[in-house]
């Protein structure tokens, strides 16, 4: 649970994706040093809706790397084992080849030097009860909560807190894939500047921001494009894109890649005409303020909200510049928290109340937003954590009035 876990394994052989599977066994290993008792966690499984591929369960992939459906892991402070579905030759027509617990090279392509059936979960388990007082698992899931009844005299206990701990902690390989990610997420918000005009439709832009990153090899959008003109600029996660942009408004883009599995949050707030209002550009300058002075208040031991926070920095900002068209301080046009943790999920496992440490990966994001007038304004960030302050990972996206307004629409 310590960032010196990651800095490790920087020579470690690489996998497909960018982590090795020493680093994801370390990881295993780190988290099976605090158990007192059995931890059992489900991956996912195969999606029967048909708009979406299989994606795994973000902590299972954490602890794994293993990118099947269906599978299972149990671990104890002295054991781990993945359990694998048998075979369905029927469903591999439909869904291609998969790895069953039988075959020779399972621990090789796993990881995991135990493999076995899924039919053995419920004996292993048992067994696995004499290590401790307690069990760990996710209590929402159906498969956990029939493991549960077997274990009426244990404590339950989340295994989430403990595997959060571990994801703020981003290592250099998985700060290598994020970065992957914003430098994609870059070339799609630039792309989108130069086709920025009057009269094209919001989701042409996001059509132009995702065929970029998906050229570039990415999964999928880390979430639903946000591509929010004239008044949707001020509805804070609006998704449907589906109006005429006008001249004379901004354009919330809130677009962001998922490559490798790592995602990365960038917005941007342009002129659709290519030229900011003065009461725009007032309000932009506003927001790139308040930014900048959370951006460089970031260190270990600062928090992200509450109070004396980079929060409380930004809104402090917000209502010392600028009125609204009422005489009143902008401060409750703010109204949305100022950032997240950033890695496998945008909103990445995390406790948001706890102090900052360097290797984390979070987003800096003030807005503004008044309906009356029909401007929103967002501009945000993903940033590393470092040891003396952070490191803006997609700060070679313009955020200066000058700079956008040279490249919007050229």
């Amino acid at each position: 649970m310590r960032m010196v876990l990651g800095f490790l394994l920087t020579l470690a052989t690489l996998s497909a994706d960018g982590i090795s599977r020493d680093e994801y066994r370390a990881r295993r290993a780190e988290l099976r040093k605090s158990l007192d008792g059995v931890m059992v966690l489900f991956g996912a499984n195969e999606p029967e809706d048909l708009h979406t591929g299989f994606f795994q369960d973000t902590n299972f992939l954490y602890l794994s790397g293993w990118r099947e459906p269906g599978a299972a892991m149990m671990l104890t402070k002295n054991e781990e084992i993945l359990f694998l579905p048998e075979r369905n030759l029927k469903q591999e027509n439909y869904t291609g080849r998969k790895l069953g617990p039988a075959d020779s090279e399972a621990p090789q392509r796993t990881g995991f030097d135990k493999v076995m059936p899924w039919y053995a979960i419920q004996s292993s388990f048992l067994r696995a009860l004499e290590s401790g007082a307690y069990v760990y698992t996710m209590p929402d899931n159906e498969h956990a909560k029939k493991l549960a009844e077997f274990s009426p005299f244990h404590t339950k206990v989340s295994a989430e807190a403990r595997i959060d701990e571990l994801r703020m902690i981003k290592s250099p390989a998985e700060i290598a894939l994020i970065e992957k990610s914003t430098e994609a997420t870059i070339a799609a918000h630039l792309a989108a500047w130069k086709r920025m005009k009057p009269g094209l439709y919001e989701y042409q832009v996001a059509a132009t921001m995702t065929d970029v990153y998906f050229e570039r090899g990415c999964d999928r959008s880390a979430y639903a494009p946000i591509v929010g003109s004239g008044p949707n600029s001020t509805v804070l996660h609006y998704s449907a894109n589906h109006r005429r942009m006008d001249s004379g408004e901004v354009v919330v883009m809130d677009v962001g890649a998922e490559c490798s599995d790592y995602a990365t949050d960038v917005t941007r707030t342009v002129p659709a005409s290519g030229k900011f209002t003065a009461r725009q550009r007032e309000i932009y300058e506003i927001v790139l303020g308040a930014q900048k002075a959370a951006i460089a208040a970031i260190k270990p031991g600062m928090k992200i909200r509450g109070d004396n926070s980079l929060k409380q920095i930004a809104m402090d900002y917000i209502n010392s510049h600028g009125k609204d068209l009422h005489g009143e301080p902008l401060g409750k046009y703010f109204t949305h928290g100022l950032g997240h943790h950033v890695g496998l999920d945008v909103h990445d496992a995390s406790d948001v109340d706890a102090p900052l440490k360097a290797g984390m990966v979070i987003t800096i994001e003030p807005g503004i937003y008044i309906p009356e007038e029909n401007i929103g304004v967002r501009i945000e960030d993903t940033l590393l954590v470092t040891e003396t302050g952070s490191r803006n990972l997609s700060g070679a996206l313009p955020r200066e009035v000058a700079d956008i307004e040279k490249l919007v629409g050229r």
